[in-house]
């Protein structure tokens, strides 16, 4: 017996790429842009540090800055001044 060929094959793939196309925007929505919002609110926040601002680094320390370059940020803590990358700031604290 010779296999009978049906003529659905290319019809049949219609299904799968649609599923195909909706999970790509399922994982599009769920995770890609959400995290794109996060990392452009990061980086606004970081364009809007001034003088004064208490601010938390990616260690966990609490610092209020004390001057700020271009790529670089000094903390005063308590009696001491240490310089962070401004990449390194996670979180500003609002009084």
């Amino acid at each position: 017996m010779a296999p009978s060929s049906s003529g659905g094959g290319a019809g049949s793939m219609v299904p799968t790429f649609v599923m195909f196309g909706a999970v790509i925007l399922v994982f599009y929505f769920l995770m890609i842009r959400p995290q794109q919002k996060r990392q452009k609110a990061h980086q606004d926040m970081i364009a809007n540090l001034k003088i004064g601002d208490k601010v938390v680094t990616t260690a966990g320390m609490h610092g209020k800055i004390e001057k700020i370059d271009d790529k670089t940020v000094v903390l005063q803590m308590d009696s001491i001044k240490i310089t962070f990358e401004k990449s390194a700031i996670v979180s500003k604290i609002e009084n």
